[in-house]
């Protein structure tokens, strides 16, 4: 019977939490709710807007931009102004955000009671792109160090050497790891880089360079291995080559013995 009894309090002591835990978590539902509802339609909390054009304002500010369209990024907002903050799809806006031109990253914070605060980071253009388009000719273009191309802003200045070898049709990682060619082989060069003013990455296992020598330009094929040997060599013995080939104006330098000079 003493079994009996202790079990039945023990149900009564279950049952009695279980009621208890059931109406704490009801009453946090309807709390939660209610916060919602007012976070969502009280006036303090709408979002004021749009910004004029160019300008930040106590309500909506963009920080970091510098080339990347100051319109687009506000447009991505459009449906927000006039509405609670707290409406907001912060992953949605961004996600939205990074498919903007110049974007790499991007940040967007809501500010107690009624701002929005969007803090970009900018794409860095490492080189120029010659792309070729349908038909006959190229547009030339910026490129970064990942292959993403980049239109030039009005009125901008970069001063780059224009890149071959890439296209709009290769993706992205394939762009990324020639445009990485081109930085290892500036980074092997070093100061020879400076007047460089063409790479082309058609072919990864044969780097090909156009630099002035001398007021000539000269096409330097290096290969893909002993790239600041082979440049360096070059132009240590360019005076003795231009005797022997007053005429050329690409050199294949892939043999380390040896320098072909191609009329």
């Amino acid at each position: 019977m003493a079994r009996e009894a202790r079990k039945t309090r023990f149900h009564w002591r279950f049952w009695l939490r279980a009621a208890l835990w059931l109406g704490v978590g009801a009453s946090v539902a309807l709390a939660a709710r209610e916060v919602r509802r007012f976070s969502v339609t009280d006036p303090h909390f709408v979002l004021a807007g749009p910004p004029p054009p160019g300008e930040n304002t106590s309500a909506f500010s963009v920080e970091g931009i510098r080339y990347a369209s100051r319109d687009r990024i506000v447009q991505v907002f459009r449906s927000d102004f006039g509405r609670s903050v707290f409406a907001v799809p912060l992953g949605e806006r961004r996600r939205r955000l990074l498919a903007v031109d110049w974007v790499a990253d991007a940040s967007v914070s809501r500010i107690w009671p009624n701002r929005l605060a969007v803090r970009i980071r900018e794409r860095t253009p490492v080189a120029f792109a010659s792309l070729p388009q349908p038909g006959f000719g190229s547009r030339i273009a910026l490129i970064d160090a990942d292959g993403v191309i980049l239109e030039k802003p009005p009125r901008s200045k970069f001063s780059f050497p224009i890149l071959t070898g890439l296209s709009e049709q290769q993706g992205e990682r394939e762009r990324g790891a020639r445009v990485k060619l081109f930085l290892r082989l500036k980074q092997e060069l070093g100061p020879m880089a400076q007047p460089v003013s063409e790479v082309d990455l058609a072919s990864p296992d044969n780097l090909k360079i156009t630099l002035p020598v001398e007021g000539t330009a000269v096409e330097l094929h290096l290969g893909d291995r002993n790239l600041a040997w082979r440049c360096r060599n070059f132009l240590n013995h360019y005076a003795e080559i231009r005797k022997r080939s007053p005429q050329a104006a690409v050199f294949d330098l892939r043999l380390d013995d040896r320098i072909t000079a191609k009329e």
